[in-house]
């Protein structure tokens, strides 16, 4: 008798294989198949204009060409509404244009009809962007691989691979959650498909029903390498079956499939089921950049790319249309040639002959100028806030746990505001996840305190994407700021850069909370303090509280400020008592302020977040005459330039204190400004206090001597003192 029992197991949901017959083009609304060929005719027109200046030397970076893939695009496109969103890799030229030209033409574009000024427009600012130039649509600055235009519902593409997709949902929880019924769809290809940020936000979206289609170019190529190199399952929309997503596999060739099936994905998507997957097989006719082909490089044969162009997908679409007596050959003829006049007199706007070779129009660059414009934003959102100091403070003032308040700011500002929105792992448990810090928040705003799966690219990315929607405002916990490295494509290659990467207009309001976890022995993997590694990356600002009431005020900022915000917190703080308001929790403190916490002549430290305590103490007990400055805020353009070198000029002599690890410090590119800025003031290099070369490790001695404690601050602040002349007994 056999013991083992074995039974088939079926998926929770379908994956099926779309395409169309004879009757199913028969059945298509004639508008509808006249826009397909005119959207695609136009954006096949542009593509090969973009690789002929590409190939005279004209297109600066790269040219990722999608000719041969149009049918996909243009199809998905066309089951759209203005208002639904999409955002794309860095082959995204036809998506983008799919998106815009269906965005100013939602009734349809018509192929005897004169192209309009929309449509011309579209044209010039998009191949201006491709070759940088300042009308662009992100101001010269995205290129070929970043392009948004957020009134039209394209939400930006992405050079990294997969990188965007995470964002896609952020917008698309935006959606479900304002109630309108709008879908997102994010565009990757086959290289994409295995990624973590594209599986992580796979699953996520499909836990919390997010309105998002994930659709998969299959192109068979990343780069060169085959799908059947890559994966054991060369289906890729059989990545749905693992997290329940609908899918269905089309021929791209054949746009009037992708359309179906699109039609299909965005009703289940409306209806609220949830996200879906669309796999369409494509082939991208060039290399994987530039004017040549595939085979001229030897990883493809001319026979496979003579044969995927024999089912060219403007050809096909054309070819039913004639077959139904709704065009001709000479009207299809006379649309190309339109199309491609088009192209032409757009691009000879922005390229002149000189001296016998072809150039940009100088007069069309941006200004250099322009360079660090929209890095972070001007901070005007809070020019009429109430700032208030401690020591300005007419309310009650009380001895309260940090962490205590923590929360209770939360509370109120979430209370106030039903647009903010909490998330991370266990924030919605455990009493306030890990350290209370998320106390009472689950249960006075359920739907708004989100606990995420382990997965910090998939939910700081949904984040940002959240962000960049203007809705709503994330505040997204770190369990430990270690996890960003987790992270760190979403954390810094795209929210960070989000705001000067698409031209500097656009906003980010973020908050990121994380803990500086050192003494808890939690070991090298949980323990270090990131602000150096923030303050080195562009577009983040960062606050780190050292009192109850001065969190207040910088999480009141952060939450208004419409750049992302790294909140820095302290384990050594939570359970300790400090001043805190009673009953007022609305006033500010300004981002971008310092403030002295002890006033002395002969001696400037800086310090910041839970040192700020031990380094008064030493002081005190030194009986040393110094200046204490607590920084507060630590990013490049927060830095208070103005009390430090007042207070420089003053003393002559600088000790930065920090506790973590010197290879990731933050006093390191500190004390390289200020010998910079101050040199003529100082009597001795700038001095420091800082942790170890290596992280902390789990025991508790080894521990102890990998961050900095009292008796380096203790030795830092002799030291100081010695190499001024005044050795302490």
């Amino acid at each position: 008798m056999n013991a083992i029992i074995t039974e088939p197991l079926q998926p929770s949901t379908p994956w099926v294989s779309l395409a169309t017959n004879s009757a199913a083009w028969a059945a298509a609304d004639p508008k509808l198949l006249d826009s397909m060929l005119t959207s695609m005719v136009l954006i096949r027109a542009f593509e090969e204009k973009v690789l002929e200046l590409a190939g005279q030397g004209l297109v600066h970076g790269p040219a990722h060409s999608a000719i041969g893939q149009e049918g996909g695009a243009v199809g998905s496109v066309l089951a759209m509404r203005g208002s639904d969103q999409i955002n794309g890799s860095h082959r995204a030229h036809h998506q983008f244009l799919a998106k815009a030209l269906q965005y100013v033409a939602p009734q349809g574009l018509e192929s005897a009809a004169p192209f309009g000024d929309d449509v011309r427009t579209i044209a010039d600012r998009t191949m201006s962007e491709i070759l940088g130039l300042a009308r662009g649509y992100c101001k010269g600055r995205g290129g070929s691989m970043h392009l948004r235009w957020a009134e039209s519902g394209n939400l930006g593409t992405n050079a990294i691979v997969g990188g965007g997709v995470p964002g896609a949902a952020g917008a698309a929880w935006a959606h479900k959650r304002a109630g309108t019924g709008d879908v997102a769809f994010t565009y990757f290809g086959d290289g994409a498909v295995n990624i973590g940020s594209v599986l992580e936000t796979m699953n996520l979206a499909a836990a919390w029903k997010l309105p998002l289609c994930f659709f998969i170019e299959n192109n068979r190529y990343a780069v060169s390498t085959t799908v059947e190199e890559a994966t054991a399952e060369p289906r890729l929309s059989s990545r749905g079956l693992a997290f329940g997503i609908p899918a269905w596999k089309v021929d791209g060739m054949d746009p009037l499939a992708v359309y179906l099936a699109s039609e299909a994905a965005v009703k289940a998507m409306r209806a609220g089921e949830g996200p879906t997957i669309i796999e369409v097989d494509v082939y991208r006719y060039f290399h994987q950049n530039g004017p040549l082909p595939g085979s001229a490089f030897g990883y493809r044969s001319k026979d496979e790319e003579k044969a995927w162009r024999a089912r060219d997908p403007i050809d096909r679409v054309a070819a039913e249309m004639a077959a139904r007596q709704l065009i001709g050959d000479e009207q299809v003829a006379s649309l190309r040639a339109r199309a491609a006049a088009l192209m032409e007199e757009t691009a000879a706007e922005l390229v002149e002959q000189h001296e016998g070779k072809r150039r940009i129009v100088p007069s069309l660059w941006p200004s250099p100028d322009f360079r660090d414009f929209g890095v972070r934003g001007d901070l005007s959102e809070l020019r009429d806030v109430r700032y208030v100091e401690q020591e300005e403070f007419t309310g009650e003032i009380t001895e309260s746990r940090f962490v205590d308040v923590v929360a209770d700011v939360m509370e109120r500002r979430m209370r106030e505001d039903d647009g903010i929105v909490v998330m991370g792992e266990d924030v919605h448990r455990l009493k306030g996840g890990t350290n209370g810090a998320t106390r009472g928040l689950s249960s006075s705003f359920p739907d708004r305190v989100l606990g995420t799966p382990i997965a910090e690219n998939a939910f700081v990315g949904l984040a940002g994407g959240i962000a960049m929607d203007g809705r709503f405002v994330p505040v997204v916990e770190f369990m430990y700021p270690d996890f960003m490295w987790v992270a760190a494509d979403q954390v810094f290659n795209q929210i960070g850069k989000a705001r000067h990467m698409f031209g500097g207009d656009g906003e980010v309001p973020l908050v990121l909370r994380t803990k500086v976890a050192m003494g808890t022995g939690y070991g090298s993997q949980h323990s270090m303090d990131p602000a150096g590694i923030f303050a080195t990356a562009p577009g983040w600002r960062i606050v780190a509280a050292s009192t109850p009431y001065d969190y207040v005020g910088l999480m009141n900022s952060a939450l208004r400020c419409k750049d992302p915000v790294l909140v820095l917190e302290h384990v050594d703080l939570y359970n300790s008592k400090g001043p805190a308001p009673v009953g007022d929790l609305d006033y500010f403190i300004p981002l971008g302020k310092a403030k002295r916490v002890r006033t002395g002549q002969h001696l400037t430290v800086l310090t910041y977040l839970a040192m700020v305590r031990p380094v008064l103490e030493a002081v005190e007990k030194l009986g040393i005459d110094a200046d204490v400055i607590d920084l507060r805020s630590l990013d490049r353009a927060g830095v208070d330039w103005a009390l430090i070198e007042q207070s420089i000029d003053k003393t002559g002599n600088v000790l930065i204190v920090e506790q973590g690890a010197n290879g990731t410090s933050y006093g390191g590119w500190l004390a390289a400004e200020i010998q910079n800025r101050c040199f003529d003031m100082l009597d001795q290099p700038v001095q420091r206090v800082h942790g170890s070369e290596a992280s902390p490790s789990i025991s508790k001695v080894l521990e102890s001597a990998a961050f900095a404690g009292p008796e380096d601050i203790e030795a830092g602040l002799r030291l100081a003192m010695a190499g001024q002349g005044r050795p302490l007994a």
